[in-house]
C-alpha cells in the first residue's frame, strides 16, 4: 500500500475517536452544559467495552457497553450539575479523576487479556480502487458511523424542531422555560446523549483502534475532543474536519518515524498536544468570533424560579 494512502487511512481511524467524542460534547454544550469529565467517561467506557468483548467475544456488544457506561456516568454528572446546581467545571474534573482511578482499579485483571481476532472490513469493488480504495474503503464501520453522525447532527440541530428547542435551551433557558419547555430534563437528555457518544469513542479505542487494555490508554483524547468543540466554533462539520486534522497530526509522528526522519521521538509525541494549544491560542485572539458562536448560557446554572 502506498505510504500516503496508509497515512490517510490511519488519519481517518485516529480522527474517528476524536470526532465521536467531540460530537457528544458538542451536544452537551449546545444545551448549555460543559462536561470536563470526557476523559474519565472514555476511560470507564474503554474498560467496560473491553471487558464485555473478553466475556462475550462480540465487539458490537462491547461498543454498546461503552455507550451505556458513558451514559450512566453522564447521567450522574447531569443530576449533580442540573438539579443540585454544583459547579460544572469542578464536577467535570471530579468525574475525570474518578474515571481514571475507577478504570485503573477495575482493569487490573484485564491487562493481560487478548480480544478474539476481528474480521477485516472492506467495501466490495470500491476497496480495489487505486489509492482511494485502501485509504477510504477498508475502514472499520465506525469510521463511517462518525461521518453519518456528523450529517445527522447537522440535520437535527438546524432542520428539526427538537434541535431548535435544544439550541434555545442553550441560548436562553429562561425563555425556553417561560414557553413551557422542561429545561432541566432537556439538558439531562442532552448530557446523557453526549455521554453515550463519549462512551462509544472510549470503547472504540479499546475494542477496535488498539484492541487491548492499558491503564490511561485514552491518553488525553478526551481533553483534545473538548478543545475541538471550541476549535470548531460549535459546528458539527468543523468538528469532523478538526478531528481529522488532529488525527493526521497524531499519525504523522509514526509516518515520519517510518520514513526514518531524524527527529526526537519526544517531540513527535507532543505534536498533537502542541497543535491543540496552538489552535486554541489562535482562536482566542478573536473573542468576538467566539462570542458569536458560543451558546450564551454555556457553563451557567439554571434556576427555574428566577
Amino acid at each position: 500500500m502506498d505510504s500516503t494512502a496508509l497515512l490517510l487511512a490511519a488519519t481517518l481511524s485516529a480522527g474517528t475517536v476524536l470526532a465521536i467524542a467531540a460530537l457528544g460534547l458538542l451536544i452537551n454544550e449546545k444545551a448549555g452544559i460543559v462536561n470536563l469529565g470526557a476523559e474519565g467517561m472514555m476511560l470507564c467506557a474503554a474498560i467496560a467495552g473491553f471487558a464485555t468483548v473478553v466475556h462475550t467475544g462480540n465487539s458490537w456488544l462491547g461498543l454498546a457497553a461503552g455507550m451505556a457506561a458513558g451514559a450512566v456516568l453522564a447521567g450522574v454528572f447531569g443530576v449533580l450539575v442540573i438539579w443540585l446546581n454544583t459547579n460544572q467545571y469542578a464536577t467535570g474534573l471530579a468525574l475525570s479523576l474518578f474515571g481514571a482511578g475507577f478504570s485503573a482499579f477495575v482493569g487490573i485483571r484485564y491487562v493481560q487479556e487478548k480480544l478474539p481476532e476481528q474480521s477485516r472490513f472492506v467495501i466490495p469493488w470500491l476497496s480495489d480502487l487505486p489509492f482511494i480504495g485502501p485509504a477510504l474503503f477498508r475502514q472499520h464501520p465506525m469510521v463511517y458511523v462518525a461521518m453519518g453522525l456528523t450529517v445527522g447532527l447537522i440535520w437535527f440541530l438546524y432542520r428539526t424542531r427538537a434541535g431548535l428547542v435544544l439550541r434555545s435551551v442553550g441560548e436562553s433557558p429562561e425563555s425556553a422555560h417561560a414557553l413551557g419547555y422542561p429545561v432541566r430534563r432537556i439538558r439531562l437528555a442532552a448530557v446523557m446523549a453526549g455521554g453515550s457518544l463519549c462512551g462509544l469513542a472510549g470503547a472504540y479505542v479499546s475494542v477496535v483502534y488498539t484492541p487491548l487494555w492499558v491503564e490511561g490508554m485514552i491518553a488525553g483524547k478526551g481533553w483534545i475532543a473538548l478543545a475541538l468543540t471550541t476549535f470548531a466554533t460549535w459546528r458539527p462539520a468543523r468538528v469532523l474536519l478538526g478531528a481529522y486534522l488532529f488525527g493526521g497530526v497524531t499519525m504523522l509522528q509514526f509516518h515520519l518515524q517510518g520514513l526514518g526522519v531524524d527527529v526526537p521521538t519526544q517531540l513527535l509525541t507532543m505534536l498533537p498536544y502542541l497543535a491543540t494549544i496552538v489552535v486554541l491560542v489562535l482562536i482566542s485572539r478573536n473573542p468576538r468570533w467566539i462570542r458569536l458562536n458560543m451558546p450564551t448560557s454555556i457553563g451557567k446554572p439554571f434556576y427555574p424560579g428566577s
